[in-house]
C-alpha cells in the first residue's frame, strides 16, 4: 500500500496532536494533581471520574459527527476548540478549579480520539489494507506516546507543569493545518438526513446487534477496566511506592510507548488468523499479565522492562481492536459504533474509580494495580469460547463492509454548529 501525501499529513497530524495530549495528561493533569497540588488517591479517582465521565459525552457527539462530517472536519473542529480549554487547565490553581476544567478539557478532546480512531475507513479503498493502516495510524500514536511525555517532562523541569499545557495546545492548532491541507474521502450524503438521536441509536444498536462487534465492544471494556485502576494510582504508584519524581512518569512512559510502537509494527506482520476474535481475546489476556510485571516491584530496571513489554501487547491489541471493529461495521455506522467502543473505553476507566482508591487505602496501591492487571488476565480467558465461536462462524462473524476510497473532499461545512 503506497503512502501518499495525503495519508502522510494525517499521519503526521495525529502524531503532533497526541504527542500535545499524552504530554498534558501524563505530565501536566498527574503531575499538577499529584504533585503540585498534592493530591490524595480519592482526588485523583475524583478528577479521572470526571475525565471519563466527560469524555463519553464527547465520543457520543464525536462519533455522530464522523458520520455527518468525515473525521477530518470533526478533527479540525474539535482542535480548534480544544487550544483555550487547554490554556485554561494551565491557569487552574487549586484543585477545586482543577477538576472541571480537566472534565472541560476531555469533553473537547474525546471527539478527537473518536475521530482519530475512525480514520482507517477513510484512507483506504480495500478491507484488507484495514490492518495496515491501523498499524501506521498506531504507529504514529505510538510514537507520539515515546515523545510527548519526555517533551512534557523537559518542558515542566524547565517552565513548570503549566507550560505543557500551553505545548498541548500549540500542537492542536499545528494539527489544524496539517489536516486543512489534507483530502479525506467524505461520508455518504445519506448519512445527514436523520435526527441525530435516530443516528446515535442505530450506531449503538449495530454494536450491540452484532454477535462480533459486542464481543470486540466488551472485550475493550475488560482491557480497560484493568486500565482504570491506573488512571488513580499510577501516579500514586511513582510518588509512594518507586518514590520518584514526576520526570520518572514521563520517561517510564516512554518506555511504554516504545513497546506500542513495536507491538504496532508487529501487527502487519503477524499472520492473518491472529486478526480474530480468539486473537484479540489473547492480547487482552496478555494485557493483563503486562501490567502485572509492570507494577510487580519498585525498581525502576524492572517497571522499565515490564513497561516495555506490556507497551508490545497493548500496541498490536489496539489497532487489532479497531480492525476488527472496521471489518464488521457498515461504512455509514464506523463513526457511530467507533464512538460506541471509546464510551465503553472511558466507562471501563470509569468504573474502578469507584473502589480503587478504597481498595488502595486497604490493601495498597501496589498490590491493587496488581489485582487489575489479573482480573484482565482471567476475565478474557474465559471470554476465549465465544471468540472461538465468533470465528468459526460464516462469513468471519463479519459483516460485508463497504470502504469509500480515498477522494477530494473540500467542502467548507464545519463539524461543529
Amino acid at each position: 500500500m503506497t503512502i501518499d501525501r495525503d495519508v502522510r499529513r494525517a499521519l503526521g497530524a495525529r502524531f503532533i496532536s497526541r504527542a500535545g495530549s499524552e504530554a498534558a495528561f501524563f505530565i501536566g493533569v498527574w503531575g499538577k494533581a499529584a504533585y503540585s497540588l498534592h493530591a490524595t488517591p480519592h482526588q485523583i479517582a475524583l478528577v479521572m471520574f470526571c475525565l471519563s465521565a466527560s469524555s463519553i459525552a464527547g465520543s457520543m457527539l464525536g462519533g455522530i459527527l464522523v458520520d455527518r462530517y468525515g473525521p477530518r472536519r470533526v478533527i479540525m473542529g474539535a482542535e480548534a476548540l480544544f487550544v483555550p480549554v487547554a490554556l485554561a487547565v494551565a491557569l487552574a490553581g487549586s484543585f477545586g478549579t482543577l477538576v472541571p476544567l480537566v472534565a472541560l478539557w476531555g469533553l473537547a478532546g474525546s471527539p478527537i480520539q473518536t475521530a482519530g480512531a475512525s480514520l482507517a475507513p477513510y484512507l483506504v479503498s480495500e478491507r484488507s489494507s484495514l490492518a495496515r493502516m491501523n498499524s501506521l495510524l498506531e504507529s504514529a500514536g505510538s510514537l507520539a506516546f515515546i515523545t510527548g511525555p519526555v517533551v512534557g517532562a523537559l518542558v515542566s523541569r524547565t517552565l513548570g507543569v503549566d507550560a505543557v499545557f500551553v505545548f498541548d495546545a500549540l500542537t492542536s492548532l499545528v494539527a489544524v493545518a496539517l489536516f486543512a491541507s489534507t483530502r479525506i474521502a467524505g461520508p455518504r450524503p445519506a448519512a445527514r438526513r436523520t435526527h441525530p438521536l435516530t443516528e446515535l441509536a442505530a450506531g449503538i444498536k449495530t454494536a450491540y446487534g452484532m454477535r462480533s462487534l459486542r464481543f470486540y465492544v466488551l472485550a475493550g471494556t475488560v482491557t480497560w477496566l484493568g486500565f482504570g485502576a491506573f488512571g488513580a494510582l499510577e501516579p500514586l504508584f511513582y510518588r509512594d511506592v518507586v518514590r520518584a519524581g514526576v520526570e520518572a512518569i514521563g520517561y517510564m512512559n516512554a518506555v511504554f510507548g516504545a513497546g506500542i510502537l513495536l507491538g504496532a509494527t508487529l501487527l502487519r506482520r503477524l499472520p492473518r488468523r491472529v486478526v480474530s476474535a480468539q486473537g484479540l481475546a489473547a492480547a487482552v489476556a496478555l494485557t493483563g499479565a503486562g501490567s502485572v510485571l509492570y507494577v510487580g516491584t519498585s525498581d525502576l530496571r524492572i517497571i522499565a522492562f515490564g513497561a516495555f513489554a506490556w507497551g508490545t501487547v497493548v500496541g498490536s491489541l489496539e489497532p487489532l481492536l479497531r480492525t476488527l471493529v472496521h471489518r464488521d461495521t457498515p461504512h455509514e455506522l464506523v463513526g457511530r459504533v467507533t464512538g460506541t467502543a471509546q464510551v465503553h473505553k472511558q466507562a471501563g476507566e470509569l468504573v474502578p474509580l469507584a473502589f480503587a482508591p478504597a481498595l488502595a487505602a486497604t490493601l495498597g496501591v501496589q498490590q491493587t494495580l496488581i489485582a487489575g492487571g489479573m482480573f484482565t488476565a482471567l476475565a478474557a480467558s474465559l471470554g476465549m469460547l465465544e471468540a472461538r465461536a465468533i470465528d468459526r462462524a460464516v462469513p468471519r462473524g463479519a459483516a460485508v463492509v463497504e470502504i469509500q476510497p480515498l477522494l477530494a473532499s473540500d467542502e467548507p461545512i464545519s463539524p461543529v454548529r
